[in-house]
């Protein structure tokens, strides 16, 4: 019995959690990424200037990562911008998962950037080269500055998309990477030991890539249709099974577009007598304030057995 004819079926689009208190929120975010990303910008120009005329390894390190950030920044707006463009008879769902593919390409910006370090860094044991650390200093301490700045500014809307959290992790990454340069620079001034400045561009690149891993976990597990972080699939499924008047749940997805929004479907069929409108609107309530799965579609099945006919899942 795999049709649904004849069954009272109803899907509902759930609450959409866009309204103009989220248009607000998407208008503040694009307003501090625009900031921070004129500010990281700035400071990318002044690392890679810097790193090429004192010829601090350490300091090109820090501008791949200040590189990695304005991505980020960038990827960042375009994903809210874009993001924001209502669902099409193309894109069914809208654009959101733009930013999770612009998270994916920032994180894999990391891992090249953390490579061609280690590469250059090889190159510098082996053949220690000479550092201006005076200038070194000085550039670290303009790019520590600036982080702090964005990093205030995008603070606010770090929980809001995972472009932006992203975006606020490269930019805290980076200040503590402005802060490592800091100190590798007064260590050179202190004892005149170059080999300092290659060390301390292999610890910035080992020390972001945990994150990396992190991002790009996060990222692929959304891309694969996963199971937000955080949920309980099997839990979900007995929530609903203990609802008065279902039967049977089978057919149960849950998946998000983003990390601001997360979508169910579900299969339920009723015993004998119930009400299915009654039925479906507890399900719906109960997906939406229990496991904030606030766009369910919810399909309710007269006939127990057709339940039976497909594998539970």
């Amino acid at each position: 019995m795999g049709t649904h004819h004849g069954h009272d079926h109803a899907h509902t689009h759930g609450h959409s959690h866009d309204g103009l208190g989220h248009d607000h929120t998407a208008g503040a975010s694009a307003r501090a990424l625009t900031i921070a990303l004129v500010l990281s910008g700035t400071v990318l120009v002044l690392e890679v200037v810097g790193a090429l005329l004192f010829n601090s390894l350490a300091l090109l390190s820090d501008a791949a990562h200040m590189l990695t950030d304005v991505a980020a920044l960038a990827i960042a707006l375009l994903a809210i911008r874009i993001g924001q463009r209502p669902p099409d008879d193309r894109r069914t769902f809208g654009y959101k998962r733009l930013e999770i593919l612009a998270a994916a390409f920032n994180a894999l910006l990391l891992v090249a950037a953390a490579i061609y370090i280690f590469i250059e860094a090889i190159g510098r044991f082996r053949a220690p080269e000479p550092i201006a650390a005076d200038g070194m200093l000085w550039v670290a301490v303009a790019g520590l500055a600036a982080n702090l700045v964005a990093m205030r500014l995008l603070m606010a809307s770090r929980g809001e998309s995972i472009a932006v959290r992203g975006a606020y992790l490269e930019v805290w990454a980076d200040a503590i990477g402005s802060v490592g340069v800091i100190a590798a620079a007064l260590l050179i001034r202190l004892t005149g030991q170059v080999w300092i400045d290659p060390l301390m561009a292999v610890a910035l690149a080992l020390w972001v890539l945990p994150r990396t891993w992190a991002l790009l976990r996060d990222t692929v597990n959304v891309l694969l249709e996963g199971v937000p972080r955080g949920l309980d699939l099997a839990e979900i499924r007995r929530a609903i099974a203990a609802e008065p008047d279902i039967e049977d749940v089978h057919d149960l997805h849950v998946w998000s577009m983003s990390t601001t929004d997360v979508n169910g479907s579900v299969h339920v069929a009723l015993a004998p007598g119930a009400d299915g409108e009654a039925v479906r609107l507890r399900v719906e309530r109960l997906l939406d304030q229990r496991f904030g799965i606030g766009h369910a579609t919810i399909q309710v099945e007269r006939d127990p057995c057709a339940a039976h006919d497909r594998p539970h899942n």
